[in-house]
């Protein structure tokens, strides 16, 4: 899709609108959705990255579900959210020695969206795309959304399952994808069990919950899929090949 197309398509109805020099995010088109609320990298304390993200004049293709291989907590605050930011940005950079963090949204088992990599709200307003570390040769094309919490044998919470549905349908809005070809999940793309086998089987779900714009999205529960076989989670924050 051609930035011409995004740059009409933003000035005619999703506009970013800047309030006291802040990007709010794009205003809503006659057939877009509300961005929901996001927590910026300000917001939950990243630190600088090492270098400036990469911003590619094109829309990804592909939105790439993730879990974050974290433990399944049952502290469903922002003030845990934030933290979590905060640890996944410590690993990618000082374990695995990457400029920031590698995806560009993660949501918390409370249901709090935020920013991931820098540059990543800037990006999506400006129906760009950021170059991310989360999808081992395939980060120039998609974009990546972490979901805590571990998804091999059970179930995300309904917050975190109603604000992917959301999330998930603004970005096709502003991409103008089809959710049932551009939802994946890791493991369509790399050698890895992420983002779990529960999980990965609500993808049809979550795909046709998006197509569907439903006001109150429905977590149906699959009956438990047989074990993938592929490599699960050997730590904290492992979920596969990223970068």
């Amino acid at each position: 899709m051609s930035s011409h197309h995004f740059t009409r398509r933003r000035l005619l109805g999703g506009t970013a609108v800047a309030v006291g020099g802040a990007l709010l995010g794009p205003l809503p088109s006659a057939h877009a959705r509300t961005a929901p609320r996001l927590y910026t990298r300000a917001e939950w304390g990243a630190r600088p990255p090492k270098v400036a993200a990469t911003v590619l004049d094109r829309a990804p293709d592909r939105i790439v579900v993730h879990h974050t291989a974290t433990p399944n907590s049952a502290d469903l605050s922002r003030r845990h959210a934030f933290a979590l930011s905060r640890s996944i940005q410590d690993f990618h950079m000082d374990a695995n020695g990457w400029d920031d963090t590698g995806q560009q949204l993660t949501i918390s088992r409370g249901g709090h969206l935020m920013e991931g990599r820098n540059r990543s709200l800037e990006a999506i307003n400006a129906g760009a795309h950021v170059m991310g570390a989360h999808t081992l040769g395939h980060n120039e094309h998609t974009i990546g959304i972490e979901n805590e919490g571990t998804y091999m044998t059970a179930a995300p919470t309904r917050a975190l399952w109603c604000r992917l549905v959301a999330t998930c349908a603004w970005l096709c809005d502003v991409y103008d994808l089809d959710p049932h070809t551009a939802i994946v999940g890791h493991r369509d793309h790399n050698d890895t069990a992420c983002p779990g086998d529960v999980l990965y089987a609500l993808l049809p779900q979550l795909r046709a919950q998006v197509a569907a714009r439903p006001s109150a999205p429905r977590l149906a529960a699959p009956a438990r899929p047989a074990p993938s076989g592929l490599p699960g989670p050997r730590h904290r924050f492992d979920h596969g090949p990223a970068r």
